[in-house]
């Protein structure tokens, strides 16, 4: 594993850390992925990354994009492309709720997390609004002060 990557939780194929970073996620839905053999295998093996992915309506259909399901070694010349647009199974009322939403407020839809539901590939895609960098300050500066009160308080209790 390289140096100074995390493993995602467990369960978890690949996490989008930086979404909770960079994003104030309002709601989650689980979607199903339609994936070719040789991604399935690939994610088997827990090797896809999430970083720049994102998800967009287009004519009625859900859509992951930029999200990196690396080839799958054995399968040779029969691989699939790594950063293919990916559709997301979703129902049709959630599909239109999905559209109402992002379009009423300005919303974004990011992939939190890949995982497996039983032999099912799940992707979490969550509803999101872009932070500002002083709300990011902010959040910053408030897990600071919590830290400091903790500290000072199991530093009483001794």
């Amino acid at each position: 594993m390289a140096k100074g990557r995390r493993q995602p939780a467990s369960g978890d194929v690949a996490t989008n850390r930086r979404a909770r970073h960079m994003f104030e996620l309002l709601d989650r839905f689980e979607c199903g992925i339609e994936l070719l053999g040789t991604e399935v295998k690939s994610l088997r093996e827990g090797k896809a990354q999430l970083g720049d992915a994102y998800a967009v309506i287009d004519r009625g259909e859900v859509w992951l994009r930029n999200a990196h399901i690396p080839p799958y070694g054995p399968a040779a010349g029969q691989n699939h492309d790594p950063e293919r647009p990916r559709r997301l199974l979703l129902h049709r009322y959630e599909i239109e709720r999905l559209i109402g939403r992002s379009e009423r407020r300005g919303l974004t839809l990011i992939p939190t997390r890949i995982y497996f539901k039983g032999s099912r590939a799940k992707v979490e895609l969550a509803l999101a609004r872009a932070k500002e960098q002083r709300d990011r300050r902010r959040e910053i500066r408030d897990r600071d002060v919590e830290r400091e009160v903790e500290r000072e308080h199991r530093h009483r209790l001794r």
